[in-house]
């Protein structure tokens, strides 16, 4: 069943236009990596996506219930989409006045559900020693790890994620790939955006090319 529509989908921006008739059909465990030249839009996409900007024509469509067209509710109205539904953007989002504790708990306070205590995602993401430090002493792919941690937290069933290899080092991208195929294999799904080659199994990548 397809979990993520996206039928005929435009984007304009400045009078200029990013682009048009974007469709995309995204099944559980499938992951989307958008590819394109810097300008292509492929971050307005990801925003589309994420519910926080409008196309300029065009539906996102979430978990349709029914094969009728008609019934169809695009995710900009559907308020479990947001349930549903975790970004990663550029910024981290993370509240650097907040421990890295803090943050966590003020993340697991906003999340529908999820079954990882804020110690194992600590774990998982290379942050065990630093759960009382301050956001603003840690370095930039520290805090990157901790924007990673907090989207494990969500319990969302998709991602979306812009350039998540920011910052990061070797290791940090060898445990951000371990995370997104451990999603995929648990019937999540991923919409990505990478400079960085990725490495994932390819019947499990779908990619869209946006042109300038």
């Amino acid at each position: 069943m397809v979990s993520l529509e996206v039928r005929d989908l435009g984007c304009i921006r400045d009078d200029r236009i990013l682009f048009s008739k974007v469709n995309i059909d995204l099944y559980p465990g499938q992951l989307l990596l958008v590819e394109g030249d810097n300008g292509s839009g492929k971050t307005s996409l990801l925003r589309i996506l994420c519910g926080i900007r409008l196309p300029e024509h065009g539906h996102v469509i979430w978990q349709r219930t029914n094969n009728d067209k008609k019934t169809a509710v695009s995710v900009h109205g559907q308020e479990s989409y947001a349930g549903d539904m975790a970004f990663l953007g550029h910024l981290d989002g993370n509240k650097l006045d907040l421990t890295v504790t803090e943050n966590l708990e003020f993340s697991c306070s906003l999340a529908l559900g999820n079954s990882s205590t804020i110690k194992e995602v600590l774990e998982r993401v290379g942050l065990s020693y630093f759960d009382d430090l301050q956001v603003s002493n840690l370095s930039a792919g520290q805090r990157r790890r901790l924007a990673l941690a907090r989207l494990l937290l969500s319990g969302a069933r998709l991602w979306i994620l812009d350039e998540p290899f920011t910052a990061l080092d070797k290791k940090g991208i060898a445990m951000v790939e371990r995370e997104i195929n451990a999603q995929l294999d648990q019937g999540g799904l991923v919409i990505m955006t990478s400079h960085h080659s990725v490495s994932f199994d390819s019947d499990k990548v779908t990619k869209l090319s946006l042109s300038q």
